[in-house]
C-alpha cells in the first residue's frame, strides 16, 4: 500500500509524511510549492513537483505507485485572502479538490482523508461545537472546504470511496523532534506571527479586534499541536482500511485560548516582550470557536498527548529559532 499526501511540502502536510515514514508506510508526495519548501519533504518519500487537481498527473502517479490512500492538504487557508479574491479559492480548494477525487474514483482509490476546517461552522460561539451543529460558513475558505466535503459525501454514496473529513481548529506547533514545523513565507497563524516578533523577523505584532464579546475582548480559538493533529490522520486512516465506514470528526482539545493568552504565552516562553498593536477586526474572523472532539477519542480511540498551550508554543519558538539559525527565516 502506498499513500499520496497532497500538500506534502507545506505545514502539516509535511509532518502528516513523517509521520506515515516513521509507521514504516510508503509515501508519495504531491506538492506544486507555491507555498511548501521542497526541503520540508523527507528523504523516504518520492517527492512529484505539481498540482493536486491535475487528474492525468494524479491518474499516473495512482497507476505507477500503487497509490491506495490520498491525504489531502493541497490548499489556500488564508481567510482574509479569501474574502478579497471568493474565486481564486473556489479554484484550487473546491475546483482541484473536485478533480483529484474524480482521479481518484477513476482509478481505484479507495479511502480519502481531506483537509477540512472548523471555518464550516461560521460563527459558532464560546460553547464547544459538536460535528453535529448547523454548517454556516462566514468565508469563501470555509464555503470552498464545505462544498468539498459534500462531494466527498456524494461520491460515497455511490459505493466508490470511503472518506475521512477532518475539520480542524487553529493547528499550532511544530515536530517535537525539531524535523518540520510552519515555515510558510506570508502567515497569519497567530503562535507563529507572534513568535516572529519575538525573534524581531516582524517588528510588531498586529491584534486584530479588541471588543468581540469574550472573555478578554479577543478571539478565542481551540489550539491543537500539529502532531496530535497528523495522529489524528492516521487513527482514521486505520478506522478507513479496517472497513469502518467513512467519518467527519472535528480535530481541536475541546478547550479555547484568547488572543491575549496566547501572546502572553508567547512572551513568557521567549523571554522577549514585542510590540502588539491593537487594531481593527478582520472579515471573516467569529468570536469564538471551540471543537466538541469527544467522537474522536470515543469512537476512534484517538488521544492528545502535546494537549498544553505553553507546550505548543514552546515547539512553535524552538522551531523559528532552528529556521533562523539555517538562514531559513521568513518575514511576513
Amino acid at each position: 500500500m502506498t499513500v499520496l499526501v497532497t500538500g506534502g511540502a507545506g505545514y502539516i502536510g509535511a509532518h502528516m509524511t513523517l509521520a506515515l515514514l516513521d509507521a514504516g508506510e510508503r509515501v508519495v508526495v504531491l506538492d506544486n510549492l507555491i507555498t511548501g519548501f521542497d526541503w520540508a519533504v523527507d528523504a523516504r518519500a518520492t517527492f512529484v513537483r505539481g498540482d493536486a487537481g491535475d487528474m492525468g498527473l494524479a491518474a499516473t502517479l495512482i497507476a505507477e505507485h500503487g497509490i491506495t490512500d490520498i491525504i489531502h492538504f493541497a490548499g489556500s487557508v488564508v481567510v482574509p485572502d479569501s474574502v478579497a479574491d471568493p474565486l481564486s479559492y473556489y479554484a484550487n480548494n473546491t475546483a482541484a479538490s473536485r478533480n483529484l477525487i474524480e482521479a481518484a474514483a477513476a482509478n481505484g482509490v479507495k479511502r480519502f482523508i481531506f483537509s477540512s476546517t472548523a471555518a464550516v461552522y461560521g460563527m459558532a460561539g464560546d460553547e464547544p461545537v459538536s460535528e453535529d451543529a448547523p454548517l454556516a460558513p462566514l468565508s469563501p475558505y470555509g464555503r470552498s472546504k464545505l462544498m468539498t466535503e459534500w462531494m466527498l459525501a456524494d461520491i460515497a454514496a455511490t459505493g466508490a470511496m470511503e472518506f475521512g473529513a477532518l475539520r480542524y481548529f487553529n493547528v499550532a506547533g511544530a515536530d517535537p523532534e525539531g524535523r518540520a514545523g510552519q515555515s510558510t513565507a506570508r502567515v497569519t497563524h497567530l503562535i507563529k506571527a507572534a513568535c516572529q516578533a519575538a525573534l524581531g523577523v516582524r517588528e510588531r505584532l498586529d491584534l486584530f479586534g479588541t471588543d468581540y464579546p469574550t472573555r478578554d475582548g479577543t478571539c478565542v480559538r481551540d489550539y491543537i499541536h500539529v502532531t496530535d493533529l497528523v495522529n489524528a490522520h492516521a487513527v482514521v486512516l486505520d478506522h478507513l482500511r479496517a472497513g469502518n465506514g467513512s467519518v467527519t470528526l472535528n480535530c481541536g482539545y475541546g478547550r479555547g485560548a484568547s488572543v491575549r493568552e496566547v501572546i502572553d504565552t508567547v512572551k513568557a516562553v521567549s523571554g522577549v516582550d514585542f510590540e502588539v498593536r491593537e487594531t481593527g477586526r478582520r472579515p471573516g474572523d467569529p468570536a469564538a470557536i471551540v471543537a466538541g472532539a469527544e467522537r474522536l477519542k470515543a469512537e476512534l480511540g484517538w488521544t492528545p498527548r502535546h494537549d498544553d498551550l505553553k507546550q505548543i508554543v514552546a515547539s512553535a519558538w524552538a522551531w523559528e529559532q532552528a529556521l533562523r539559525a539555517r538562514g531559513e527565516q521568513r518575514g511576513a
